[in-house]
């Protein structure tokens, strides 16, 4: 019994305990996979979590915050700033996902690129600071496709060639 009581007052750390968890699991007939990562909150003093969106040559800023859904771009609303529907409509991606709708504001400052990049940048940024707001999202946002940035860029044009790939036009006389 003394071996008992000395393990209950040593403190254990959240990933010993966690590891822990999953050996009892994959022990006791659960279909664990590996080890659970226990992941923190990331979160600044002002109580937001940041994080960067990056999609083709644009790179997003978003900080996020417990709110009323409120979501500004560059100082004006997303609705404003984004005129196409599509592109509202992956911007709200994550929460939707997440079921999170309306309960977060998100502040981000965007440069680069097109639109489509640019919403497709904000996209990945909120998933990314949704994950550090709330670490148990990890799980559906990954499953969901929004934590992995796209790295498909524009190809650089060649010489020698009209466009990257496309050659000049033959003439045979």
């Amino acid at each position: 019994m003394k071996v008992r009581e000395i393990l209950e007052e040593v403190v254990f750390s959240e990933v010993v305990v966690a590891a822990a968890e999953a050996v009892n699991g994959a022990v006791n007939g659960g279909n664990s996979s590996g080890p659970v990562v226990k992941r923190e909150r990331k979160l600044d003093e002002y109580g937001r979590a940041y994080a960067t969106g990056k999609r083709k040559n644009s790179i997003a800023r978003v900080w996020l915050r417990p709110g009323s859904g409120q979501i500004i771009v560059n100082g004006h609303s997303y609705e404003e700033y984004f005129s196409r529907p599509v592109l509202k409509m992956i911007l709200c991606q994550p929460f939707v996902a997440a079921a999170r709708e309306g309960q977060y504001n998100v502040f981000c400052t965007v440069h680069g690129g097109g639109l489509s990049g640019q919403s497709g940048a904000i996209r990945h940024g909120i998933s990314k600071a949704l994950v550090f707001y709330e670490p148990d999202l990890h799980q559906v946002l990954k499953k969901g496709g929004f934590l992995t940035r796209d790295s498909r860029v524009v190809e650089r044009k060649k010489y020698g060639r009209r466009k990257a790939r496309r050659r000049f036009q033959f003439s045979k006389r």
